[in-house]
């Protein structure tokens, strides 16, 4: 059975999507940065070792619109805060499944098959950010996740990678590279 690699993806609406470089830059360029990046990531990562599905949001607007490839299978992202939503990814998926972002402007094929090769012998794998997040996670078995348990999680802080790991305690954790997500102006390549 193949992986499933998710990618958490946003309708690139201006105002709704990457707010915070929108401060920087303004909500339509930001908008329209998203955009192309997705589309670069999506060419980058494809490939046939793995099966791509894009989580989307909003989840009716996600499923219909044409501004990603039509050919990736597409899930709704659903309610709750990202922790319930990528565990609701990762339980759908089953397993191997990891999930990205689609804001890291370095991910290479080669990023992707090392968090799946990381699960063979492992039970969980992250790919830490240098801001104390991740631009990846993954699970040999996702459909053995509780539904909240990233619920102590905070997100969108140095602390994000820390407490996700807490909530694995106890499981085999691999590591792979350390990628950089872009939230500022700062973080543009």
């Amino acid at each position: 059975m193949k992986p499933t690699l998710v990618i958490m993806v946003k309708v690139p609406r201006p105002g709704r999507v990457k707010t915070r470089l929108g401060r920087d830059v303004g909500m339509t360029t930001a908008a329209w940065w998203f955009r192309h990046q997705v589309a670069r990531l999506l060419r980058r990562i494809e490939d046939p070792r793995w099966h791509v599905v894009l989580a989307v949001a909003p989840d009716i607007e996600g499923m219909t619109t044409r501004c990603f490839p039509q050919h990736f299978m597409r899930w709704p992202q659903g309610g709750g805060d990202l922790g319930d939503r990528m565990i609701r990814a990762m339980r759908r998926a089953g397993g191997p499944v990891c999930v990205i972002g689609a804001d890291i402007p370095g991910i290479t094929r080669r990023h992707i098959a090392k968090g799946f090769a990381a699960l063979g012998d492992h039970d969980a794998v992250f790919g830490p950010a240098p801001d104390g997040g991740f631009w990846l996670i993954g699970t040999k078995l996702g459909s053995v996740l509780r539904p909240k348990m990233l619920k102590d999680a905070r997100w969108s802080t140095e602390h994000a990678l820390a407490d996700t790991r807490a909530a694995f305690t106890g499981k085999k954790i691999a590591l792979v590279a350390t990628l950089a997500d872009v939230d500022t102006i700062d973080d543009l390549p």
